[in-house]
């Protein structure tokens, strides 16, 4: 009974930061809205996702001083084509980069590969990647790549929840007003 008094405490507590972090180089939170992987750009190099006002003002500096394109954070030259991209990314997966295997299980969920999404999201919430967290649990909701349970699902999204990750806190909302715990509910909501 203390364990789960102690894992609610943990579980309804405000994060205090967003999931996505802060911009590496302006330090201001990145936005939590619905575009905020748009408004916000994931370099393949380096696997820094960065906000939309310094990659903005990386470009102008560039086209100011008429430079070949960067990264804003490592200064690694901007890939020209996909399969550079990719190999950008496959190198980060290499080095262990979570954000990078959380891109890559993506790319492999997309393409409906679920044993292979499945892969890369544990290894990444393994290495502590919130979205990873989130991403396990829909494939053990929906049952790809994995058998279904329930206990399993509301674990991961409690664990994302706890890192901060809004869809998952939304989801567990969702789970507890099914289940007729309301108050338990209004909590995961107003966080």
């Amino acid at each position: 009974e203390r364990v789960a008094e102690l894992r609610d405490e943990i579980l309804f507590k405000q994060p205090e930061s967003s999931y996505l972090g802060d911009c590496p180089i302006c330090f201001l939170p990145l936005p939590l809205d619905d575009t905020s992987i748009e408004n916000a750009r994931m370099q393949s190099c380096c696997s820094k996702l960065i906000c939309e006002g310094c990659a903005y003002a990386n470009w102008l500096h560039h086209l100011e001083e008429s430079l070949e394109e960067t990264c804003p954070f490592c200064r690694h030259p901007n890939p020209k084509t996909q399969e550079e991209v990719h190999l950008n990314e496959m190198t980060r997966v290499g080095a262990n980069d979570p954000v990078a295997m959380l891109k890559v299980g993506i790319s492999y969920f997309n393409d409906r590969d679920y044993d292979s999404a499945f892969a890369y999201f544990t290894t990444a919430a393994e290495l502590g990647d919130v979205m990873a967290h989130y991403n396990l649990s829909i494939l053990y909701k929906k049952g790809k790549g994995v058998e279904k349970d329930k206990e399993m699902e509301l674990f991961l999204l409690e664990e994302a929840a706890i890192g901060g990750d809004p869809y998952a806190r939304h989801a567990l909302g969702c789970d507890e007003e099914e289940n007729g715990r309301f108050k338990r509910a209004v909590k995961h909501w107003i966080i």
